[in-house]
């Protein structure tokens, strides 16, 4: 028999849950930003959907489920933003696709996009001549950033979370050592220290996490 009080409670459990999240994870709300936020809504909807109206599983069932689902998008969370190498595996990287007029495309296909792909992308930023771009770059949520012939440069941060990000020195022609010099004399010694820093103006930027 149907049970409206079992399916409405879980429905009043599965809202709280997913507000706790929403709220633990420091986003406003449940659209996507990146895969794991595609995943996390993905599994979400599914374990509220599926379980609300499947009278076997019950109250505590469904609370340890959400829960363990829960921690495991924390500690993933955790993970993406303390270890580089887990960063990049769940969110991916910035990939050029076109540099100096050329259509790189080993990187088109690195970034699973087909000629046609590609060209609607470029068509969609409002550009229809590959000449005119200096350099156009996927980034991780599948938009395409574009920087015409002419514009000064695309800057990403350098360091994140006190990280380096290896991919943007080498969009720079720069390297650690480069990156080394400028942070001592900012008088950082410690790349820990760095919550964030970008190059800009000829000059990089820091934030420390003691910044005030």
């Amino acid at each position: 028999m149907f049970n409206y009080t079992d399916v409405a409670i879980k429905l009043v459990i599965g809202f709280v849950f997913m507000t706790l999240l929403i709220n633990f994870t420091g986003k406003g709300n449940l659209a996507p930003t990146s895969a794991i936020d595609q995943v996390q809504n993905y599994v979400l909807g599914g374990i509220v959907g599926g379980i609300i109206y499947n009278s076997a599983v019950t109250l505590i069932q469904f609370v340890m489920v959400l829960m363990i689902w829960s921690l495991l998008i924390l500690v993933m969370r955790y993970l993406k933003i303390h270890a580089r190498p887990v960063g990049k595996f769940i969110d991916g990287s910035p990939i050029t696709v076109v540099r100096n007029g050329q259509l790189l495309v080993q990187n088109c296909l690195k970034a699973n996009l087909s000629a046609k792909e590609i060209d609607f992308k470029l068509r969609t930023a409002g550009v229809y001549k590959i000449d005119e771009v200096k350099r156009a770059i996927v980034e991780q949520n599948g938009s395409l950033t574009v920087l015409r012939q002419g514009e000064g440069s695309i800057r990403y941060p350098i360091i994140i979370d006190g990280q380096i990000d290896q991919d943007v020195l080498e969009l720079m022609d720069h390297d650690e050592d480069w990156l080394m010099e400028q942070l001592e004399q900012q008088h950082v010694t410690n790349i820990r220290d760095v919550f964030m820093a970008k190059y800009e103006d000829h000059v990089l930027k820091v934030t420390r996490y003691d910044h005030e």
